[in-house]
């Protein structure tokens, strides 16, 4: 009996082991914030008249289909994965899970995702998802992620999906409101990630990842996302002059954006190096955050 028990425990173990690397595949902080996003353009479009059952297929068909090209990023990964410290661990470098097993659970879930996208909201989401996925990965992972420092630039159309996809679920064109929300996330995206990239810039050169710090020096990135910064202002302050969002928006955006173009620029005099690198992309998380927040709490009615 106690080996049975024993058994059973082992077993039950490495079913709840085998579900966390599945779920972990799927990047689950980046769906969560991208269906912020998703929600955030859904909620511009509709100004305050929802349709609720549309919302949730929305939500439902863009996590099927993020989490799929994520999945996909990890089975094109797995092998330069074990070079660096924080993906080393990961199911496919450690041989806990099955590249084949992964390659189909990536096909599945894109094949769901769309489903939903093109049956149960329209043909346009559908598409945009497509487009979601194929930037993502034959663009960025296959190509561009492996051999040039615009992966993150060009990758950023991928990531710039999801409010573009929750937009146009309501209106089924894609109008200027969606190419404001589209400027929103693209230009966000590379300061984002460049942060991040200066902190890791030694794993990343160890990897063989061309990223910009490591092929043009930290300088460079610290210049290079001056600009980006510097025009997601412009796209904050169009959302409110096309009459998507309030004054509160436009306040909030000016004040916080200021805030992190300031201290952007504050890097080059900056003596720590990795303390201002940690800081930036924490203000970067936050600004999504809060920015998209009052954009749903501010959006300007019919």
């Amino acid at each position: 009996m106690e080996k049975w028990r024993s058994l059973a425990a082992f077993h039950s173990r490495r079913r709840s082991s085998v579900l966390k690397d599945l779920v972990a595949l799927t990047k689950p902080r980046i769906i969560r914030l991208n269906l912020f996003a998703a929600f955030g353009g859904f909620w511009v479009a509709s100004r305050w008249e929802m349709d609720w059952m549309l919302l949730v297929w929305v939500l439902i068909g863009s996590t099927l289909t993020m989490a799929s090209a994520c999945v996909f990023n990890n089975y094109l990964d797995r092998e330069m994965d074990t070079k660096m410290e924080r993906t080393r661990n990961r199911a496919l470098p450690t041989g806990r899970l099955r590249p084949s097993f992964v390659l189909g659970y990536g096909v599945v879930l894109g094949i769901a995702g769309l489903a939903v996208l093109f049956g149960l909201v329209n043909p346009l989401t559908g598409w945009l998802g497509i487009l979601g996925i194929f930037v993502y990965v034959v663009i960025y992972t296959m190509w561009l992620k492996r051999s040039s420092t615009w992966s993150t630039s060009v990758g950023g159309v991928s990531g710039a999906m999801p409010p573009v996809i929750g937009y146009c679920a309501v209106t089924g064109q894609v109008d200027a409101g969606a190419w404001i929300l589209f400027a929103l996330l693209f230009l966000w995206q590379p300061p984002h990630f460049w942060s991040l990239a200066i902190r890791r810039v030694e794993e990343y050169r160890a990897a063989g990842f061309p990223v910009l710090p490591v092929v043009k020096g930290i300088e460079r990135t610290k210049l290079q996302m001056v600009p980006y910064i510097a025009l997601l202002l412009v796209a904050s302050v169009f959302l409110y002059t096309y009459g998507y969002v309030g004054v509160v928006f436009l306040v909030l955006s000016v004040v916080i954006v200021g805030a992190w173009l300031l201290h952007a620029l504050s890097g080059f005099r900056a003596k720590d190096t990795e303390k201002w690198a940690k800081a930036d992309f924490l203000i970067s998380v936050n600004y999504l955050l809060i920015m998209f927040l009052a954009m749903i709490l501010d959006t300007n009615g019919a």
